[in-house]
């Protein structure tokens, strides 16, 4: 059972910390994804002191996408040269510039540019938070921290549905900005990455940081398990094709990109930065804003249940489960909108689409939008972890680009039911792919799902182990 006395018990209450003082941002990271759900409809309100037109609306949910887009060459760029701790910090401050411009923009062309900033930001965040967290933990806890950052968005999301409705621009600007603060006056304190000290050949850092970890001075063995494991992988070459012709390497890739593919073809995106619209046009007659704030508490429950059972019960069963049902869940609100578009009398049935969206809200988020992050973060051979993560970020911000202007654009032609379907058939898609292709990686090292991907044996012999120096990594 999850509690801080076991995690002190057991030497990994110093990785909890950790994590938790590295996804403050996090918190700010899913205000700005949410930020167009309550913020629009006051900006499009007659007392808005900044005008926007129809065409404003998709540009300010897609260019915050197009903004994590352009900031994939700079994740590149540091996350291996810098450091984690240093792009995350990067990506902090790049945050907080954002809010700033969006607490004082006096036009719509600031929000603009505002909106890319926090692109940029949060895809700093998407991709290294994860990769820090799976390289520092234990792989007993390796799940629940690889998902803490996602929960951290989830507690943003559910802030900004409720205080952005109710409060001034700046003042909801204000809130995610005391989170960043908070972040940058505690994570610098918080040590780098042991796996990134041992690739550039500091091993002391490297033995530095794993003490203050484990809250040990003996982590000699892990050590050298740990250099014996980044070396044997670092020996293979890390260049694109490199990752596309070895064996683990492209099974990593599609495996990441199809789960970042179906996160947003399940309709998350759409849902996240619509769900008050998707609402009034289903002709529900509550207030839309309270509804908003129990789908994000739904999505945090859900989540946080996750997170905590995860390296429990497994990666797969989760990812299966959440895929099939989120596809019933849209299919459902596609059928009401068929109907209801045709003409089909449907306002004694509006409590549907309201049950198909927190439905949503619950199996969408104990796997497929939680546990995929978490599968994608162990899944890639250190010499090509940072450029493999990157990629599948490039599909998770393609797919959100293109299923954003896919709703919007069918919707307008064809009606609202339309792109849900399309959204249902890729989820009931992803169920299969992980039955069929996802190796289970619970309980397992890094070197250890390496071999799996490989198609070799796991097994370990103890009797071998001691003579060799085999160690936790090289099982590869």
């Amino acid at each position: 059972m999850f509690s801080f006395q076991a995690l002190k018990a057991e030497g990994k209450l110093q990785q909890f910390v950790t994590i938790v003082t590295a996804t403050l941002s996090a918190v700010s990271d899913g205000m700005q994804y949410a930020w167009t759900a309550p913020i629009i409809p006051r900006l499009q309100g007659p007392d808005s002191h900044i005008q926007i037109f129809p065409s404003d609306v998709l540009w300010l949910e897609n260019i915050y996408m197009l903004g994590a887009f352009a900031g994939i060459p700079f994740i590149m760029l540091t996350v291996d040269r810098f450091g984690r701790k240093t792009s995350i910090l990067i990506g902090v401050v790049q945050s907080m510039i954002s809010w700033i411009l969006i607490a004082f923009a006096p036009s719509v062309e600031y929000l603009y540019v505002a909106r890319f900033l926090s692109g940029l930001a949060t895809d700093v965040g998407y991709v290294t938070v994860p990769m820090y967290a799976a390289e520092i933990a234990h792989k007993q806890i390796r799940g629940l921290l690889g998902s803490w950052y996602y929960l951290m968005m989830l507690v943003g999301i559910l802030v900004m549905y409720s205080v952005g409705p109710f409060v001034s621009i700046p003042v909801s600007s204000a809130v995610g900005f005391l989170f960043l603060l908070a972040e940058l006056c505690t994570f610098p304190f918080m040590p780098e990455s042991p796996y990134h000290y041992v690739v550039k050949g500091n091993l002391e850092a490297a033995r530095s940081s794993l003490q203050r970890l484990r809250q040990s001075e003996d982590v000699d063995t892990e050590l050298s398990e740990l250099v014996s494991s980044i070396q044997m992988q670092l020996s293979e070459k890390s260049g694109f094709m490199d990752l596309v012709t070895t064996n683990n390497g492209r099974k990593a890739l599609l495996i990441a990109a199809l789960l970042n593919f179906s996160q947003h073809f399940s309709s998350y995106s759409v849902m996240v930065m619509n769900v008050h619209s998707i609402l009034s046009d289903a002709g529900v007659t509550f207030d839309t804003s309270s509804a908003a704030i129990v789908f994000s508490t739904l999505m945090l429950l859900s989540a946080t249940i996750s997170a905590v059972i995860v390296d429990k019960i497994g990666r797969k069963v989760l990812l299966c489960s959440s895929s099939a049902l989120s596809g019933l869940s849209v299919l459902i609100l596609a059928v009401y909108f068929a109907l209801k578009n045709g003409g089909v009398n449907v306002v004694s049935y509006t409590w549907i689409p309201v049950l198909s969206v927190m439905s949503y809200a619950i199996v969408f988020k104990y796997g497929l939008g939680l546990v995929s992050i978490v599968v994608g973060a162990e899944i890639f051979p250190t010499s090509v972890r940072s450029l493999g993560m990157t990629m599948g970020d490039t599909m998770y911000a393609i797919s959100s680009i293109l299923s954003i202007y896919m709703y919007q654009a069918l919707k307008e032609l064809c009606g609202i039911h339309v792109p849900f379907f399309i959204f249902a058939g890729c989820s009931f898609f992803m169920a299969f792919f992980t039955a069929y292709a996802i190796p289970e990686t619970k309980g397992k090292t890094l070197g250890e799902i390496q071999l799996m991907l490989k198609g070799q044996s796991t097994t370990r012999d103890d009797n071998v182990e001691s003579s060799v120096n085999c160690t936790e990594g090289s099982h590869l």
